[in-house]
């Protein structure tokens, strides 16, 4: 039996923007990698900065424009573990770890499988329609993107204030650590997806993103070491929020959504049948699982 595959003759551009930016991203995640080999520290932070405003962007073009694919998930899967594992791992250990020798690299290791397992687990949980409608509001554990940014905050404020302190081994040790641990936890942190801005709010808030791009044009790297400690300050509040909601949930409808979601992540995949028409005389009928 000849099984013919329909093929797709034409793919509207729209539907193609969405993996655009997240080709960008991962373009911008290789710079920041070949700059800090030049030592050209500042354009590698900005170059991972830039990766993370893509990856903000694709994701919501894609949904906008109906343009989800099974394609571009994955492709925006592997583009955010390069850009947000990778690459500050290895920024870090070009600018203060390698100093510490094998030590040095091994804790650059640490922070990218930690990156990486945050992205798998983040990945198991798309599609899960039976969790309460509140905890969409909240990441488990630290987003990839922002523990990129926390792990290259001394190196941002050592443009602002010095290296003497910031480029210390000891204290990015430390922090790549910490953040590597915070990306796997449970904790719960904010997720700014799904924001909304109430009426009376609107004014101010626009002025305030006046306000924050003039103040990223005068003094960039300060600005943005504010806004990561910020994000930082946001997480105790998180963990309210989160214990309140979850105990203003019935049992039945919470039952431990941080737990659940890593027993789904760990659950077998049953194995798909295998094709009919390819099973020989003597092969074994599948397995039913």
């Amino acid at each position: 039996m000849i099984r013919t595959r329909r093929r797709i003759r034409e793919l509207p551009f729209h539907q193609l923007l969405p993996n655009v930016l997240t080709v960008l991203a991962l373009c911008a995640g290789l710079t920041a990698i070949r700059y800090g080999f030049q030592q050209r520290w500042e354009l590698a932070v900005a170059a991972v900065i830039a990766a993370a405003v893509l990856d903000s962007l694709d994701g919501r073009v894609a949904r906008k424009l109906g343009g989800t694919t099974k394609f571009g998930a994955e492709l925006d899967s592997l583009s955010d573990f390069l850009c947000f594992g990778v690459a500050p791992g290895i920024l870090v250990y070009l600018w203060s770890l390698n100093t510490l020798g094998g030590a040095g690299w091994v804790l650059a290791l640490l922070y990218a499988v930690c990156a990486a397992l945050r992205l798998a687990r983040f990945n198991t949980r798309i599609g899960m329609s039976d969790l309460p409608p509140w905890a969409g509001n909240y990441f488990t554990g630290m987003a990839a993107p922002s523990g990129a940014g926390v792990a290259l905050l001394p190196m941002m404020l050592s443009f602002e204030f010095g290296p003497t302190v910031f480029a210390q081994p000891l204290l990015n040790a430390v922090v790549l650590v910490g953040v590597g641990a915070l990306m796997i936890s449970r904790l719960p942190t904010y997720s700014f997806k799904v924001m909304r801005i109430p009426h009376r709010w609107v004014m101010p808030a626009l002025l305030a993103v006046g306000l924050l791009a003039a103040l990223v044009a005068t003094a960039p790297w300060a600005t943005m070491s504010g806004i990561i400690l910020v994000y930082l300050a946001t997480i105790p509040m998180a963990l309210r929020s989160y214990r309140r909601q979850l105990t203003e949930t019935p049992v039945a409808d919470h039952a431990d959504v941080a737990a659940e979601g890593e027993e789904r992540a760990f659950a077998p995949v049953a194995e798909p049948a295998e094709d009919a028409d390819s099973e020989g005389p003597g092969d074994p009928p599948p397995r039913l699982s």
